[in-house]
């Protein structure tokens, strides 16, 4: 349905959007130097999983680093 890759240091995550008969999901790969690993987000979980990781996002630009 929809598909989109990012390279972030020297990983690579492609995210899928696919359709099978019992619905719609989002396939997150990992891929680093030929070794791959994949989750699997069900579509309705999508709003959810946005929530955490935007509040992920937002942690990491406001906790001080380690070592500070």
């Amino acid at each position: 349905m929809k598909s989109d890759k990012i390279q972030i240091e020297r990983k690579f995550f492609l995210f899928t959007l696919k359709e099978n008969p019992r619905g719609r999901f989002l396939r997150i790969t990992e891929d680093v130097n030929g070794r791959r690993d994949t989750i699997i987000v069900p579509a309705p979980g999508l709003e959810g999983f946005k929530k955490i990781l935007d509040e992920m996002v937002k942690a990491s630009t406001e906790l001080p680093a380690k070592g500070q």
